[in-house]
Order: C-alpha cells, then structure tokens, then sequence
C-alpha cells in the first residue's frame, strides 16, 4: 500500500497518559487535548507548555544536536530518551539536562515503510510511573527485546539489559503498560501480538490481530491495564480483554477437540473483543479514552487525514461510534 503523508501530517503520538496527541506537519507541531478535543497549541522543539508568559520563546525549554539523524523522542517527568538508528541516549530532564546512559542496539529503524512517520522509526518506549524506570528497546537479536531498569543502573555504566525472545522475526511495535509491570510487542509479520511480564520475562498472553501480514502502527494499554488496543494498515483498530480473557474470542477449532500443529496455533491464540474500522488508506494510532461508566470503555483513533474517531464498547463485545471530529480544522494555520 503506497501512502503520503495527508494534509501535510508527518507524525502523530498521544502523550504518556493518552490525555493529550501531538500531530507534526510540515508546517510546524500541533498539541491537541483528547478529551474534550481542543487544540493546545503550536509547538516546536522542547516546550513547556505551563510556563507563564505570552511570549513563546519564554516556553523553550532546550535543544539537543546530534550528527546523525534522531529517529524518535520519549519523555517522562524527568528523563528524555532520543533513539537514533543503532544508538539510544537518556539525558536527565529537565533541569541542567546531563547525559545519564547510552546503549548500542540493533539497527533501528527497520527498513524504510511508505508511512514511515507511524511505523515504529526509532523503536522503544519508556515507562511513565514513578515507581519503575523501565526502557524497552529492540535487542541485538533479531525477534528480541531489551528492558533496562534505570533506576538500579547507575548513570555512566554499562548495564546488561535483560533480553526476552519475543518473535522470530523483527520487531515492529512495542508498548509498556503504565507501571511497567507488562511489555506488549509485534513483528513485522504483524499477525500476533505477544504480552511478557517485565519482572519474570515469561509470556502471559499470545492475542492474534488476523492471519494476514499486517503493519501495526501502535500498540496501548488502557489506564488499569485491563484492556488493549493496536492499529494497523487493515483499517482496523482491535480492542483485546487483559483482565478478564475469557472476553476475548476463540476460533471456533477450540471446540472441536485434538486438531493439527498447524491448526492449533490459530486455535489457541486470543482474538480480539472487540473492533472498528478507519479508512484502510489513512494510519491512524490509537488509545483508550475516559470511562464512561463500569462497564463502557471507549477507544480514540487519531488518523493522518486529520479525522477523530472515538468508539465506545463494552465487555460483551459491542462496539459503537461515539464521535467524530476533523482535528486539523479546529484551528487554522492562518489564524496565527
């Protein structure tokens, strides 16, 4: 599927509490507020947005130069982590921004997609809560992840990072849970989704996304960590059961008893609860949205065509359309 960015859009990202959404366009960075959906601003380089003062240049926090190009970007309240094709760095934030650590890795990004700006340029992602300082990033093996605790590595050291074989492919999307208990993770192969438990490293769930290829733009936990949800180049955004598995679906193999190895793979994975559909042509990345009750969640898909979509479902699988937005049209350009 050959795709160009839409409407000028090169990246889009939802911040560490999925509150917020940063959409990059050639013609500069937008932040958007999820709920309800307003446009925060228009920001570029390292802002921050609280600071008092009409003048903008008040806002910039700092900059940092690289020699080689800096792929992605990951931010908690006081680190920041830049990944670069086969290097990471971590630097304190944001106060006297020092370099803290500095890891090889295998080459990162994988090759070239024709909507790089979703696919996973610079994969890794870093764990927001207090309590755990965990960094996630594609192993020097192929199919393999690394996770780093920086809070028991000491800055300006080499650490071993533990190692977990997650595919026998490479990776193409990863995602931690917000207490960096659970790391999340597909291949490029794109059919199955794998859970590991960071602290043991054992697999604790197998959920299958389809049979076909897929490219898969984003992996996220909902706040509890009691569902998921992934996007990719089908069109279509899959909501998975964490909690309570037994909401997931089952092929229908599973009932009929002993079945070939080639079949048994499909019978035993977990299929998702439940779904919905964005334009097949136009990446999207998704989260989830407030609850609006027990037992209503909702899901947001932010798409490069500039369209919002939220969706709300509930454990029995419904899923229905809630609202729908064009984001770029809520402030202009011109406006300012």
């Amino acid at each position: 599927m050959t795709q160009q960015p839409l409407r000028g859009v090169t990246s889009l990202r939802f911040n560490q509490d999925q509150s917020c959404f940063c959409c990059a366009m050639e013609t500069g960075v937008r932040i958007y507020n999820v709920e309800p959906l307003m446009e925060k601003g228009h920001l570029v380089l390292i802002w921050d947005d609280a600071r008092e003062g009409k003048d903008s240049k008040e806002k910039l926090v700092l900059e940092f130069t690289f020699t080689k190009p800096v792929l992605s970007v990951r931010m908690r309240h006081d680190k920041i982590v830049i990944v670069l094709k086969n290097r990471i760095y971590v630097y304190s934030f944001p106060d006297n921004p020092r370099k803290l650590f500095e890891f090889d890795t295998r080459d990162n990004p994988k090759a070239a997609h024709p909507t790089p700006h979703l696919h996973t340029l610079g994969l890794c992602d870093l764990c927001p809560s207090l309590e755990k300082q965990l960094l996630v990033f594609p192993g020097h093996k192929c199919g393999s992840l690394q996770l780093v605790d920086l809070a028991s590595t000491k800055p300006g050291t080499s650490s071993a990072p533990f190692t977990i074989n997650a595919h026998q492919s490479d990776i193409a999307c990863v995602s931690l849970n917000q207490p960096g208990t659970v790391v999340a993770s597909a291949s490029q192969k794109g059919t199955l989704i794998r859970l590991f438990d960071t602290q043991s490293k054992e697999k604790l769930v197998e959920l299958r996304r389809g049979t076909d290829p897929a490219t898969l733009y984003c992996i996220n936990f909902s706040h509890d960590s009691s569902f998921l949800c992934a996007s990719s180049d089908k069109g279509t955004v899959h909501i998975f059961a964490l909690k309570d598995t037994r909401l997931n679906r089952r092929s229908a193999l599973a009932r009929v008893g002993k079945v070939g190895p080639m079949i048994g793979q499909y019978v035993d994975s977990q299929w998702s609860l439940a779904s919905f559909t964005v334009p097949a042509e136009s990446a999207c990345i998704c989260a989830f949205g407030r609850n609006t009750s027990k037992n209503v969640n909702s899901v947001i898909a932010i798409c490069v065509d500039g369209t919002f979509h939220k969706y709300v479902f509930t454990p029995d699988g419904n899923c229905n359309r809630e609202a729908f937005d064009v984001y770029l049209d809520i402030c202009d350009d011109d406006d300012f």
